[in-house]
Parts: structure tokens; C-alpha cells; sequence
């Protein structure tokens, strides 16, 4: 004697009402042999449909025996029963089940998706079946385009996509008209003939007789199990298979299966999704502005500094700018600049004094920073003239009453376009003759003053305007030749032995370069952490969001479940779905700072954004990240639902 096809011994299912429990099954015995049509019938809580569940591997919650073709069904992982629902199964439900996003010819699809058939095999199969069941003109047509009829004959397709060695067919007719009933049931006995075995279950004894063999239910337990006298000898499904893909273009398949569905859920959706996106466009484009603006400006400050040149140092009264006593040390006197001078490595040095006062041309009068400089002056700062030259040793000898001034001074005093080379201006009570003209600086740190800048020689400003003999600042130009940081230590040997002490501090341009950068990199990672947590409540706006959408759509879960997807499918397509969202919003968050850059610099002269690759690739990782990490626990909670309780949702 052959082993039945279904065999299950002493099954029981129960469920807990709180405290207590409630026995649906009750130790029920049950074969069904290979090519059968078998109606299980019974009044609505008799059992029937949680007996289809066990039977279609749905529900797993039950104890007892059962086999099928010989394999423990109880002994079965989640995924291996998947299987057993995508390989062996076709399920034909009342309400249709299929999904709403996808036309007749996707529907069907689906299982073969799941079991890794070939795209052309599995397309050509599908739109066989639909041909064949009459809907060859429906094929694009979605379920909410199509009767109820034509949606029942879809999910008949669909259940044969695979072979549909066992179709379980719940109420198939309970939704259908007279006329689509009938034409529902002679197509399950067509494929009856064929070899399927057919179990329905249905309340409706006139669609039981149909069957060959009638199985009825009471209160969880068989009361009748009758065969039809004249019922032909079952005739075994020789098995059908579609072409198969290797593994690894079968996961592939499947990711882009997953993928199409979460653009069409995103799709759906639109502003519930771009609402998702907000925190995340948000969060990025603070990150990568706040840093692209960091960059910017450490950037425009950099290049301030190598304008004036990365080999000078500044020499200054006072152990360091901190000492509050140096504006009382009057030790650092033009003698130190020209022993200084006097050394090879110095290309250049400039002593200097400064002073604050009145410039006047005619009528005419602007407030001055008065700086009393060397001759060497312009070329240790890199200051090019426009006009004029500068004043010579001689006239630093002199004590000549002459003057440098920049472009914004000419422009200032000069208001009628006068040639400002060889005109007199007063500078206090100082007639000083303009003799050069050099393009203003942008070298200018802090905040910008409304004083114009005059260079006279250092010896007129002391004697003439100062009225003191010591200098406010020495700056050294260290040949190319000559190693910076030797030359500084030379520099500080010579004046702590010409002054017998240390009252004097030495700056190099590199110091400030390195300080720049690093308190820069500091403040840019201080206020990137803050644009960072809105990230984090973007990413914690994703989660809310897809577990919303988990809840929304269990349905569709439950039907993706029952025609074989694993629980790693349904893992992915969530997982999919929550990464598209956090890169597309990363995406357009990038835009978005692209887009303040462009508009920032437009109007605020001075600000600089510079955008690195890096930065824009740590963005698009972070978003990932943020899917992956916030997109998981939703994505584990829909692939963990009971497919018994996911089909039963609204």
C-alpha cells in the first residue's frame, strides 16, 4: 500500500484566551491520498479553516503528528516550510489575496520569484496560465481594474505557477457569483483530472458534492469522512518545473523583486514618505554644510596666511600675546631688527610701530592706522604696488616725511580721481607725501576696520608722531634657503643674549597655520555632533515610519508568506525600503547643501564652502548606515509574523 500523500495523527490545535485556553482541533486522524478532491465542510467554527492552515504549513501552533509525503512537517524551520508552501502548495483564498500593487501577469509571478525560476521561463508560464484561464486580454490589468471572477482565475494561476501539486482552496466560491462559482469549480475539477490534489474547504454542501470525497467537521472533531461510489481512481500530478537560475542570480532576482516593491510602496505613499525623509534631508545637509563651511574657512584663512608668507615669524615684546606686562617692555628696539638683518638666514626684516589717527586731503578726512614701517616692509608681506614705489633706507635714514597707502586710501581721500602719487596729506599734524599706491589686503583677520591703512618709515612715526624709541614688532622674511624652524631658534638665541633675559615672544606663520587648523577641525567636529543628532531623530522618524507601514501592509505580508517568500525576503524588502528612504533623502540632502552653499556665497561676500568627495561619500554611508540600523528592527518584526495571523488583517 502506497503512503498517503497527507498524513496526520491525533493533531490538536488550541489557542489561549487569557488565562484559559480554547481546543479548535481535537486529536484528529486524517489521509489524504495524491490526486483527490476532497471537501472539508463544516458551519463556521467547526475547525475546517485552521485544519486548511495546518494542512498548507500556515500555522504552526498545533501538536500531533503530520507528514507530508513522508517529511515531519513538526521538525521544520520557518524557511524549509516556505519552501514546502512555494514548491508544493497553491493556496486559492476567498477573498483573492492578491496584491494590489502589482497587475495580473506580477501577481502570478510571485511564487516562482521566491523559488528561483528564470525571468523569461517564469513570464512566459505565468502568461500561459492567464491564457489559459481566459483573462489573455487582463494580463496588465491590477486586481482593482478586474471582477471578482477574473481576480479568483488570477489567484487559480498563481497557485499553479509552481505545479500546485496540493491546492488548498478556502470558501473559493464564497465571494463569486452563481456563474463564476461554477465556472471556478469545473476548473478545479479539470485540474483535479489533471492530477492536483484539490482539498477545499467551504461551508456550502452543494460546492462539497462536487468533490470526490467529503470530509465534514463538528466542534474540532471528523464526524463523517464519505467517497462518491463512482469516484475515479486518483491520478497522481507528474511534477512540473520551470526552468531554474543558479543561486546566486536567484538571490539576485529576489533583491530586485524586493527593491521594485519598496519603490512602489515609497511610490504610494508620497508624503507620508517625504515626511520620513525630512529628518534625514535635514540631518545631512547640516553635516555636509557645517563641514564644507568649516572647510571653506579654514581654507580662505590659510591661503590669508600664505599671502603673507609661510617663512615669516613676528617677534614681540612680552613672553607670549597672554603677558600682560608687554605693553610696559619697551626692550625690543630697531638694533635688534638690523643685528637680525644681519644674519643669513634672514631675507628680509621689518621693524614696525603703529599708532591710530586723522588723515586729511583738503577736505577730506578719514580714520588712519598709522604704521611706521622699514623699507623691507612690502616685500616681507608680499605687497604689490599699483602705482608709485616704496620709500628706500635712505629715507628710513632720513627720517623722511613720506607715505605709503593702499587702494581703499587712495579711493577714500582721493574722491575726485586725483593721481594720489606726489599729493600731500596731513596725518595728525604730520605732512607726509604719497610716493606709492599697493592694492589693499585681504589679509586682514577678525573683523574688518573702517580705518584706512598709511605706511610711513618707522623712524618718522617714532620720532614725528610716537615720540618713543622702541618697536611694537620686528617681522623676519627667512630666506628659502634656510630651514624655518633653525632660523627661529637662531632668532631666539640672539635676543635673549642681546637682551640677557626672555621679554620678548616669537610667532611663526606655521604655528598660527597648525593652531587655525586645529581649533578649525575642532569647532567644525563640535557643531557636526549637533547636526548629527538630527540625524539620529530622523533615523528614529524612519523607524516609527516603517513600522507604521509594517502594520499597514501585514496583509500583503501574509500573502507573500503563503506563497513561499522566507523570512529573509520579507527581511529584505523592508530593509530595502528603509535604506531608499534614507539615501534618497541623503541625496537630497546633499543637493540641499550644495544648493545653501551656492546661494550662501552668493550674498555674503567672505564665506567659502568647499565640498570634498569624502564628505559627500561619508554622507551617502551614514544614510545607509541609518537605514540598515533603524530600518532593521522594523524589517525582523514583519519578517517574524505568523503568516496565519498576517492573512487574517485588514
Amino acid at each position: 500500500m502506497t503512503e498517503p500523500l497527507i498524513s496526520i495523527r491525533q493533531l490538536r490545535r488550541e489557542y489561549p484566551i487569557g488565562a484559559e485556553s480554547i481546543t479548535v482541533l481535537k486529536d484528529i486522524d486524517l489521509d489524504i491520498e495524491a490526486g483527490e478532491m476532497i471537501a472539508i465542510i463544516g458551519q463556521s467554527g467547526s475547525g475546517k479553516s485552521t485544519l486548511m492552515n495546518v494542512l498548507g504549513c500556515l500555522d504552526n501552533g498545533w501538536t500531533g503528528e503530520y507528514r507530508l509525503a513522508g517529511r515531519d512537517i513538526a521538525r521544520l524551520a520557518p524557511d524549509e516550510l516556505a519552501e514546502l508552501r512555494r514548491e508544493h502548495f497553491g493556496f486559492i483564498f476567498q477573498r483573492y489575496q492578491l496584491l494590489a500593487d502589482l497587475d495580473a501577469l506580477e501577481n502570478v509571478e510571485v511564487p516562482a520569484i521566491y523559488a528561483g525560476a528564470r525571468k523569461e521561463a517564469r513570464r512566459e508560464r505565468a502568461h500561459q496560465l492567464l491564457e489559459r484561464l481566459g483573462l489573455g486580454e487582463r494580463l496588465t490589468h491590477r486586481p482593482n481594474a478586474l471582477s471578482g471572477g477574473q481576480q479568483q482565475r488570477v489567484s487559480v494561476a498563481r497557485a499553479l505557477i509552481n505545479g500546485g501539486e496540493i491546492i488548498l482552496a478556502d470558501e473559493p466560491t464564497g465571494a463569486l457569483d452563481s456563474k463564476s462559482g461554477k465556472e471556478l469549480m469545473a476548473l478545479l475539477k479539470e485540474l483535479n483530472a489533471e492530477g492536483h490534489t484539490i482539498i477545499i474547504v467551504t461551508h456550502d454542501p452543494t460546492v462539497a458534492s462536487q468533490a470526490d470525497r467529503v470530509v465534514e467537521l463538528s466542534d474540532g472533531v471528523i464526524i463523517a469522512d464519505r467517497r462518491k461510489d463512482d469516484a475515479a481512481a486518483p491520478v497522481r500530478k507528474a511534477a512540473e518545473t520551470i526552468k531554474r537560475i543558479p543561486r546566486w542570480r536567484e538571490a539576485l532576482d529576489r533583491v530586485g523583486e524586493a527593491f521594485q516593491m519598496a519603490l512602489r510602496a515609497l511610490s504610494s505613499h508620497r508624503l507620508r514618505t517625504f515626511l520620513t525623509m525630512l529628518g534625514i534631508i535635514i540631518g545631512i545637509a547640516s553635516v555636509v554644510s557645517v563641514v564644507a563651511l568649516g572647510q571653506g574657512s579654514q581654507q580662505t584663512v590659510l591661503d590669508r596666511i600664505s599671502s603673507i608668507g609661510t617663512n615669516t615669524i613676528n617677534v614681540m615684546p612680552g613672553t607670549s600675546a597672554a603677558d600682560r606686562r608687554r605693553d610696559a617692555i619697551r626692550t625690543l628696539v630697531p638694533a635688534d631688527a638690523a643685528a637680525i638683518a644681519a644674519k643669513a638666514y634672514a631675507d628680509s626684516v621689518t621693524p614696525q610701530v603703529s599708532s591710530n589717527g586723522q588723515a586729511r586731503y583738503r577736505n577730506v578726512s578719514a580714520a588712519a592706522q598709522i604704521q611706521g614701517v622699514g623699507a623691507d616692509y612690502f616685500r616681507v608681506n608680499n605687497r604689490s604696488f599699483v602705482e608709485g614705489a616704496a620709500f628706500d633706507e635712505t629715507s628710513t635714514g632720513a627720517l623722511a616725511q613720506v607715505a605709503v597707502i593702499d587702494t581703499t586710501a587712495r579711493d577714500t581721500l582721493f574722491t575726485n580721481g586725483e593721481d594720489a602719487v606726489g599729493q600731500v596729506v596731513l596725518v595728525g599734524n604730520v605732512p607726509l607725501r604719497i610716493i606709492g599706491v599697493v592694492a589693499a589686503s585681504t589679509n586682514n583677520f577678525g573683523p574688518q576696520s573702517s580705518s584706512i591703512s598709511i605706511w610711513m618709515p618707522y623712524t618718522t612715526a617714532m620720532s614725528r608722531i610716537l615720540g618713543q624709541s622702541w618697536l611694537s614688532t620686528i617681522t623676519v622674511r627667512i630666506a628659502d634657503s634656510a630651514d624655518v624652524t633653525e632660523a627661529q631658534a637662531q632668532i631666539q638665541a640672539l635676543l635673549e643674549q642681546r637682551h640677557g633675559t626672555v621679554d620678548f615672544s616669537l610667532q611663526n606663520t606655521d604655528t598660527i597655520r597648525e593652531t587655525i587648523q586645529s581649533t578649525s577641525q575642532t569647532l567644525t567636529l563640535l557643531i557636526s555632533a549637533i547636526a548629527v543628532i538630527s540625524l539620529i531623530v530622523g533615523g528614529i522618524g524612519v523607524m516609527n515610519i516603517m513600522l507604521v507601514s509594517v502594520r499597514e501592509r501585514t496583509r500583503e505580508i501574509g500573502v507573500r508568506m503563503a506563497v513561499g517568500a522566507r523570512q529573509g525576503d520579507i527581511l529584505q524588502q523592508f530593509l530595502i525600503e528603509a535604506v531608499l528612504v534614507c539615501l534618497i533623502g541623503g541625496t537630497v540632502g546633499v543637493l540641499l547643501s550644495l544648493g545653501i552653499g551656492f546661494g550662501v556665497e552668493k550674498l555674503v561676500s567672505g564665506l567659502s564652502f568647499i565640498y570634498s568627495p569624502t564628505t559627500i561619500i561619508a554622507a551617502f554611508v551614514s544614510s545607509s548606515l541609518i537605514g540598515v540600523l533603524f530600518g532593521f528592527m522594523p524589517a525582523r518584526s514583519a519578517a517574524r509574523l505568523d503568516p496565519v495571523v498576517a492573512l487574517a488583517s485588514e
